[in-house]
């Protein structure tokens, strides 16, 4: 088995079960991305190089983090910053049913759009 679903699949109920509701989603919408195993967790790559967000088990929550979130502009007020992360915003769940699906979707179609733009993309 790979080593990012296995981080997936070896975490504790409710964890796991967000985590594979966001794997769905993610996947299901975004048909072409590549699931990596980087820094210990499971990565979202929109190509070999572009790094587009990932999963991190937080012992009471699951953190859906996007490398250079800081530049979305939409469902600001969801996002998560601080702990130090200059570029990286997140969204997080601790229960199946707190996640909003539009919300997930919107975040990440948005972060494609500044993940594929040259100027950051260069900047891995």
């Amino acid at each position: 088995m790979n080593p990012a679903h296995t981080y997936i699949h070896e975490k504790p109920e409710p964890y796991r079960a967000i985590m594979l509701h966001l794997q769905m989603l993610i996947e299901s919408r975004f048909p072409d991305i590549q699931l990596k195993f980087k820094w210990h967790l499971p990565f979202y790559y929109l190509d070999d190089k572009t790094m587009f967000c990932f999963f991190n088990f937080r012992k009471e929550f699951v953190d859906l983090g996007m490398p250079y979130g800081i530049h979305l502009t939409r469902q600001v007020d969801q996002l998560v910053g601080g702990e130090q992360r200059k570029m990286l915003r997140s969204l997080r769940f601790d229960r199946l049913e707190t996640i909003d699906d539009q919300v997930v979707l919107d975040c990440l179609e948005e972060l494609e759009q500044i993940r594929l733009t040259p100027k950051l993309s260069s900047h891995e």
